[in-house]
């Protein structure tokens, strides 16, 4: 109790100081770094992990380099290039593999541009592949395939030596040959150990499937950032947001095991005419970084919305699953929002920015999670902590950045009214000191 009681004095004195800050505000502080490299992204630009290790692709399997789960990798990838990476896998793990494409900001591409991923064990048996496409915006911006090898299914089993392969998709009229820059890639491997015991082999039958009633009520500014490493914390809300041409945004949200999300995004009105298809595209991704789901939508002009399917709650059984947007439900941990605003926005209704709202909503009842007989790596990829859900309220990233009278609600467990009137009255007493400062500097008649 007395460090509850400390904490919200504590709270107290900071917000009557950004009350006061109100009267005589002090020169905009600088921003922190992580901040300041938001706010200064080029249309287009992407974040790598800080610290990934660069590492080149090869031709063959003979000496492709080695890949250690937990570890964040930077690549780059040709036209027309097929490249391998190699991993050490043991029999019990389930292994996912994320390779993350970015074209250049001022590439040419077609819908059908992108990559395709796989992983293959050593005679060369294809594990599992998947592909990911620019698709119907034709603006380059990032796009993540995942390769996997799941324990206890047909293929691959058995610990040993797997390989990653990575292929560029160019499709014929792209222009890709008039600009035949390298892609870039951050690749980020991990693991799921086994289960201590056995459980369900079969997906859940029933959900509700129902799509719930959108949120309403006041939006709250909330700037995404430039990639997975510097991804914005959100909770549930109403979020703001203001995109150009070429930017892509990507938020996350904790989700415990037994909840679930649904997510929508809102392009505002502009003047002009015309019409853009895939003017704007809501994607959703697992802790993993593997898709879940997309939605985009044509833009005339006219105020717009884009609302992701409705999704299962987050469970284990669901990886047996058909659909993927219920098979990759399939842990907790934190959910990836992306949000990209086409390039071609800027030839018909201007270089913008462009107001973006999305509206988050969480469901469920939060549930103990399976037990698990080894360790994730990153041992954290499958967990959500208190300090996850903090973050959310907040906006706070851990480099100073977010909403910091929130950031004291969430702390202090004060209420949102009870800020209001601190903040209220610390703005009246201090205009009161100033009046007073000013009557006693007049001089005598």
């Amino acid at each position: 109790m007395r460090r509850r009681a400390a904490v919200a004095r504590g709270a107290v004195i900071v917000l009557l100081g950004l009350a006061a800050a109100f009267v005589a505000p002090d020169p905009a502080p600088a921003l922190p770094a992580g901040a300041a490299a938001a706010a200064d992204a080029r249309p287009g630009s992407y974040t790598f992990t800080p610290g990934a290790r660069t590492v080149a692709g090869t031709k063959g399997t003979t000496d492709a380099v080695l890949l250690d789960p937990g570890h964040t990798y930077r690549s780059s990838l040709p036209r027309n290039g097929r490249l391998y990476y190699r991993l050490r896998l043991t029999a019990a793990d389930t292994a996912y593999v994320p390779v993350t494409a970015v074209p250049p900001a001022d590439a040419t591409v077609s819908a059908t541009d992108g990559i395709r991923v796989s992983l293959r064990d050593a005679n060369g048996a294809s594990c599992f592949y998947a592909s990911a496409l620019i698709g119907a915006g034709l603006s380059p911006r990032p796009v993540t395939a995942l390769a996997q090898r799941e324990a206890g299914k047909a293929l691959c089993q058995g610990g040993g030596t797997y390989y990653l392969l990575v292929e560029r998709l160019d499709a014929e009229g792209s222009g890709a040959a008039a600009a035949p820059e390298p892609w870039d890639l951050e690749i980020a491997p991990a693991t799921e150990p086994v289960l201590a015991e056995a459980g369900p082999t079969t997906a859940p039958r029933t959900w509700d499937s129902a799509t719930p009633e959108p949120l309403t009520g006041t939006a709250r500014d909330r700037s995404g950032g430039t990639g997975f490493a510097t991804a914005r914390p959100l909770g549930q809300g109403i979020w703001r947001t203001r995109l150009s041409p070429g930017e892509t945004r990507f938020y996350k949200v904790p989700l415990d095991w037994g909840r679930r999300l649904h997510a929508s995004a809102d392009l505002d009105g502009a003047p002009g005419h015309g019409y853009v298809g895939g003017a704007l595209n809501l994607s959703l991704h697992n802790p993993v970084r593997g898709y879940v789901d997309d939605a985009s939508l044509g833009y005339t002009g006219a105020p717009k919305s884009a609302a992701l399917a409705p999704l299962p709650p987050v469970e284990y059984p669901n990886r047996y699953a058909v659909p993927a947007r219920v098979t990759s439900v399939r842990f907790a941990g934190e959910y990836y929002l992306v949000l990209h605003l086409s390039t071609r926005l800027a030839g018909t209704f201007g270089q913008g920015p462009f107001g973006v709202t999305l509206r988050v909503r969480v469901v469920g009842r939060a549930q103990a999670g399976p037990a698990y007989a080894g360790r994730a790596v990153p041992d954290d990829v499958f967990t959500v902590t208190d300090e996850d859900r903090e973050e959310a309220l907040t906006g706070n990233t851990g480099d100073g950045t977010g909403d910091p009278v929130m950031r004291l609600v969430a702390v202090g467990g004060i209420g949102t009214g009870t800020v209001l009137l601190l903040v209220l009255g610390g703005w009246t007493a201090a205009a009161r000191r100033a009046h007073s400062r000013a009557s006693a500097q007049k001089p005598m008649a």
